[in-house]
């Protein structure tokens, strides 16, 4: 089967294109309605790159430009040729808690559930309707972060609010990087020699969150109602006393919108020490920059609290994973995070953590009681096997 991967942002359109599996292109058009917009194709095959750079007014033009890449690199003729398209969501609500095929009620859902995810699920909606328009009669999935953390329990997933608000306006711990976790987990799994593990999944990347995985289905993890809470991020700010939010807002005279920006855009790393990209921040310390190395700090200790809190619900921990841009290239985060776990049995091979490999690979001591894994995510690759399966599953019942 031919599918297409779509990630649609407010400005950007990353896309990858599989054929069985096997990727054949990938790329990204960004700055979407900016007049330094772009689009750039790599050829899995060949190697060889396009790119344009053009106006962008919108999502649509977007995905036509993808389809003119398409076809003028002999990848694909048109979008019509597609056997399916899975869209990424980053958010499904209460009511969309399995991956599915879209339909009006789909999208309905995917809107109103806006309101709790202005950032990401407008843009999402914004690419379903673009690829509905271009290829009608290509079927469209959509995978949701959330719905990998539909077996936490209620005791896990609800907050210690008035219940008026849970029941009135759905105010619980939905979770987010469920393909991520899901996917890193049942490699491990594999990697593991075992069916189902017991595993904790550290998903560091801009965005970050920790997922406490038992036999193979999620029962906590840090992000909640929204991508806001839990670790420290690239500029979000995690877990912090909500009472300081009123008494910020006295006392620089902020509203919620103000608030809600200097939380998820101000802060986290970036807040700390002027800088989100990890790489940056290392060189900052390495200058003797101290901000830089507060940020560090705490950035490490509290991912080294969520890993310790959810080994201590975990009946046993089999592996630890790191993934994501951060948690695959940063070994000084690895280094720092697992040294303060080393009572609990997280053992880490110093010489196996520093070595500048990709792909999968064990970096803990032979002896640890628990393994620690590196391990890509490929988000794209489960959005399209889970694509793939809902559509033959369409194809048995026709």
């Amino acid at each position: 089967m031919k599918i297409l991967v779509l990630n649609s942002g407010s400005s950007s359109i990353k896309f990858k294109l599989f054929d069985n599996k096997v990727v054949l292109a990938s790329g990204l058009v960004e700055k979407i309605g900016n007049n330094q917009s772009k689009i750039e194709l790599k050829n899995a095959k060949t190697g060889t790159k396009m790119r344009r750079d053009t106006h962008i007014a919108n999502h649509e033009k977007g995905l036509q430009l993808v389809e003119e890449l398409f076809n003028e690199s002999g990848i694909l003729r048109d979008l019509n040729e597609l056997d399916g398209c899975g869209h990424r969501i980053v958010h499904g609500g209460k009511n969309l808690t399995e991956h599915c095929l879209v339909d009006n009620f789909v999208l309905e859902e995917i809107d109103r559930v806006s309101a709790i995810a202005p950032l990401h699920n407008p843009a999402h909606l914004a690419g379903i309707k673009t690829m509905l328009k271009a290829a009608p009669k290509v079927p469209n999935a959509t995978i949701f972060d959330t719905a990998f953390h539909k077996s936490m329990p209620d005791f896990a997933y609800m907050y210690a609010l008035p219940y008026d608000y849970y029941t009135e306006y759905n105010i619980r711990k939905y979770g987010f990087h469920g393909t991520s976790h899901s996917y890193v987990s049942s490699r491990a799994a594999i990697l593991m020699q075992k069916e189902n593990i017991n595993a904790i999944s550290a998903h560091l990347g801009n965005g970050a969150s920790v997922c406490a995985i038992e036999n193979g289905k999620s029962i906590d993890t840090s992000m909640g109602f929204t991508p806001l809470e839990g670790l420290m991020m690239g500029t979000r700010c995690g877990d912090i006393d909500p009472a300081t939010l009123p008494f910020i807002a006295k006392a620089k005279n902020l509203n919620a919108d103000m608030l809600d920006t200097m939380m998820n855009k101000q802060s986290g790393l970036y807040g700390v020490c002027g800088y989100n990209d990890f790489r940056d921040v290392v060189s900052e310390i390495q200058n003797g920059n101290n901000l830089a190395r507060l940020a560090l700090d705490m950035y490490c200790y509290r991912l080294a609290k969520y890993i310790g809190s959810y080994f201590a619900i975990l009946p046993h921990t089999d592996a630890l994973i790191f993934t994501a841009g951060v948690g695959e290239n940063a070994s000084l985060v690895r280094q720092k995070t697992c040294e303060r776990l080393k009572h609990l049995g997280f053992e880490l091979d110093e010489n196996l953590n520093e070595k500048s490999e990709s792909g999968e690979r064990e970096i803990s001591k032979a002896n640890s009681k628990v393994k620690i894994f590196v391990i890509p995510t490929d988000e794209e690759l489960e959005i399209a096997k889970i694509t793939e399966g809902l559509i033959k599953k369409l194809k048995i019942k026709a």
